[in-house]
């Protein structure tokens, strides 16, 4: 059957009021949908993505060949199978893609925000994606999934909205967000105001999007780097030199360094460094037990079927980390999760690469 692949935007005249006490008035949501919602409305799943992540996460555009990031588990007859299950996943506040961040109009102006846009957290990612859901008519949901940035917000919709969803998937996340990640996000973002043609926020981004930007592309290197592990880099590049290099030119290139180069540069084309900023800067707060007294008390708000996926050599957010979630909810006395590490070499991006290794449980767990 088809995909249905639709891609939408919604405008929202009322205030979403934030975390920080602001308010954020008015604003747009871009999201994809594909499948088909049934007349009682309960066969919808909402898929969260991570950091540089779109609502584009199945299927192909018309003209292009690149599809969806989550393109492996999300169709017809595959895990999440869209001839049974109504999908969604919204570009959330503060990207790049069509929803309302630090580029769109302050109105009534026509000037963008910039740094006068809001700090955006989690919380409000997922507020603002319960807005939408609820316009369409959604009022519950068969599961919400999400790796990495999507699995914060995942673990945020059970905490925040504990009945809202009847199963929640988080892959490759964590409660917290610890030093060491947001050790990777300070380098990027120094990377990025340092550079000159940064100009404070005041950039021109049809000539960022045309010769790209060093500094972000620096940053975004130190940041792929943690995305992967030593063992998946040193299967795939090995100590290979460029062929059309001479071993002792100064500036010679092992193929890693073409591959980072490569990556970091073509990043800074599709991506807006202003959003990369406030993106980072709501990975960096998250906290599950902001606003509780402890993540236990978070925790305890739970009442869906949590499912918890790790990836063995995830060095962005450690196993050990989402062990911590299973341990704590056990001690609350919640039986009803699960906590799986994936033996995996590849690193934190496995659950975008290596979706054959949990696809399978996916399905399990959507058939009960």
């Amino acid at each position: 059957m088809s995909l249905k692949l639709e891609t939408k935007t919604e405008h929202f005249t009322s205030a979403l009021y934030l975390e920080s006490g602001r308010i954020l008035e008015p604003y747009d949501i871009t999201y994809e949908t594909y499948g088909t919602l049934n007349d009682e409305k309960n066969n919808a799943i909402l898929v969260c993505h991570a950091l540089t992540g779109s609502h584009h996460c199945a299927g192909v555009y018309e003209g292009e060949k690149k599809a969806g990031w989550w393109d492996a588990l999300i169709g017809s007859a595959k895990a999440i199978d869209t001839d049974r299950y109504f999908v969604i996943c919204t570009n959330v506040i503060g990207s790049c893609f069509g929803s309302t961040g630090p580029l769109s109009p302050k109105l009534p102006s026509i000037e963008p925000y910039r740094y006068k846009f809001p700090v955006i957290t989690i919380k409000d990612m997922i507020k603002a994606q319960r807005v939408l859901l609820d316009r369409l008519g959604i009022h519950s949901l068969e599961m919400i999934i999400g790796g990495s940035m999507g699995g914060m917000q995942a673990l945020m919709f059970a905490t925040t909205y504990p009945n809202f969803a009847k199963k929640v998937i988080a892959l490759a996340t964590t409660h917290a967000t610890q030093p060491w990640a947001i050790a990777f996000n300070k380098i990027s973002q120094e990377a990025i105001l340092r550079d000159p043609l940064f100009k404070d926020g005041y950039y021109d981004p049809d000539e960022i999007h045309s010769s790209g930007l060093a500094g972000m592309a620096v940053g975004r290197m130190a940041g792929h780097i943690s995305f992967l592990s030593p063992s998946s880099m040193g299967r795939k590049f090995g100590r290979e030199y460029r062929s059309t290099d001479g071993m002792f030119e100064l500036f010679g290139k092992y193929q890693v360094e073409t591959y980072l180069e490569y990556n970091g540069y073509n990043f800074t084309k599709w991506f807006d460094p202003l959003s990369y900023i406030y993106i980072m800067k709501a990975i960096n707060i998250y906290d599950l037990s902001y606003g509780y007294d402890s993540l236990e008390d978070a925790l305890s708000r739970i009442k869906t079927q949590l499912h918890l996926i790790s990836f063995r050599d995830d060095i962005l957010f450690l196993p050990s980390e989402m062990e911590h979630i299973a341990s704590t909810l056990e001690s609350i006395g919640n039986t009803n999760f699960s906590y799986t590490e994936i033996a995996s070499d590849y690193g934190h991006d496995a659950f975008l690469v290596e979706v054959e290794k949990f696809d399978f449980m996916i399905k399990k767990i959507l058939e009960g």
